[in-house]
């Protein structure tokens, strides 16, 4: 399974945080918007065939056959320590070496995703890799599953399946939430705690926010841009602070407002943190695929208007906002 080494293009660096251009925050798509969504876990699959590293050629051979697949990870104390495959098993027939075990032809260097990663990632994994499937890992290392690009498309086909039986009587209902009440100022507001480091849920707060505005009426595309500002800015709580955050949506009827605000360490630079590229993250957030430097890039470019207050150790404030035409609130739906 040996991959010769080639440079990513530009669009498979950046993966997910790659620029939003304008046009883009205007054709995002469902299936698009679900690559955020979807954890890696929601579509892998979780039944495994496994190899134990001293497993005779012959017997391993046998468990591809039967269930017809191309490869099995090698798994020893519940880590994985590689992965055998077709690939492995001619090497050892072209030395005429098949009464071996597994341990000496297997791939030792593996390529993994993990089990709380946006399927953005292993789309991402797979096309800088080439590779038909990857291995999934928990946060201990542990091997959870496997997943192919297939189980991404069929997971794909049945969220949107699972869109259009819940959502559209939510959305009827949630459209008319405005109609009867009578003030000066209506607004809504929804608040999430967002734990700094909290990789596993993120993600999370967006994905309620898009859904909420679904269910007020608002058009996809709106949805969709909300969306993205929310992820960014979310994800930049998780990454860049001590305590976490507050991740704020104020909904008026002409109106969006999204916020984050935290208590440090703030930014020293605003002028450079706006800059595409650049990142503050640790080594260690950019080896989990975040921390690229395009999270304020993408925010700017989805929203009417971002303004960004910082003092360094008090802490920082992002707010995002977005007109709203009365014709993206009349519950039209793509």
């Amino acid at each position: 399974m040996s991959q010769q080494t080639r440079q990513p293009t530009e669009q498979e660096k950046f993966g997910r945080h790659r620029p939003v251009t304008d046009r883009d925050a205007q054709e995002i798509n469902r299936v698009e918007e679900l690559s955020y969504d979807l954890k890696i876990r929601e579509v892998m699959t979780s039944k495994l065939y496994t190899a134990a590293p001293d497993m005779p050629l012959p017997k391993v051979l046998e468990i591809m056959r039967t269930n017809r697949i191309s490869g099995v990870p090698v798994v020893q104390d519940r880590k994985m320590i590689g992965i055998f495959s077709i690939e492995d098993i001619v090497r050892a027939l072209e030395k005429n070496d098949f009464a071996t075990t597994v341990s000496q032809y297997m791939t030792r260097d593996v390529v993994t995703v993990a089990e709380y990663e946006s399927i953005v990632k292993a789309i991402q994994t797979f096309t800088e890799s080439r590779l038909g499937r990857l291995p999934v890992v928990n946060k201990d290392g542990e091997l959870v599953g496997m997943i192919t690009k297939g189980d991404i498309t069929r997971g794909i086909l049945i969220a949107l399946q699972r869109d259009y039986k819940e959502e559209e009587l939510r959305r009827y209902r949630a459209s008319h939430l405005f109609e009867d009440i009578i003030s000066d100022r209506t607004t809504l507001v929804l608040r999430y705690n967002i734990k700094a480091g909290d990789f596993t849920h993120g993600g999370n707060a967006s994905s309620h926010i898009k859904r909420a505005l679904l269910r007020l009426g608002a058009d996809a595309q709106l949805a969709r841009r909300c969306g993205i500002a929310a992820y960014e800015a979310e994800m930049n709580l998780i990454i860049h602070t001590l305590n976490g955050g507050i991740l704020k949506l104020e909904v008026e009827p002409h109106k969006i407002t999204l916020s984050t605000t935290d208590d440090g360490p703030g930014i020293p630079d605003i002028e450079r943190v706006l800059q595409p590229g650049y990142s503050t993250a640790t080594d260690k957030v950019r080896e989990m695929g975040f921390g690229a430097g395009m999270g304020l890039v993408n925010i700017k470019r989805c929203v009417d208007k971002m303004e960004l207050e910082s003092t360094v150790g008090k802490g920082t404030k992002l707010t995002m906002r977005i007109s709203v035409p009365s014709e993206s609130l009349n519950g039209k739906r793509e």
